[in-house]
């Protein structure tokens, strides 16, 4: 019974495909997460498009901000009616930013 052997340039195409998954799996990871919050002055163009019948898909290309966030202040501002973000329930945290920077630099 043969064996079956990998032609010579087998492992090349392995590695590039190895690192093109590698790749998309941390720009995947990289994109996940919180991101900081929009400027009330990004809001206001949100609410202000909205107003000149804009589609939120518009909106969304127009100021490169994803549709769900766009959905969301627009949401939020007719049901609230303010486009500001409001306070988050949960406990605060016990260590202000300054402190965890120390510690860090402790480690």
């Amino acid at each position: 019974m043969p064996v079956f052997q990998s032609p010579p340039w087998w492992s090349q195409v392995y590695k590039i495909k190895h690192l093109d998954m590698q790749t998309a799996s941390t720009n995947i990871c990289e994109r996940m997460g919180r991101s900081q919050e929009l400027s009330e002055i990004k809001r206001g163009t949100v609410k202000g498009c909205h107003q000149c019948n804009k589609s939120i898909s518009e909106i969304s290309l127009l100021l490169n901000i994803p549709r769900s966030t766009v959905s969301g202040i627009i949401t939020n501002w007719k049901q609230l009616g303010t486009t500001a973000t409001q306070p988050q329930s949960g406990r605060p945290r016990k260590m202000t930013e300054q402190g965890q920077r120390m510690l860090k630099r402790t480690e």
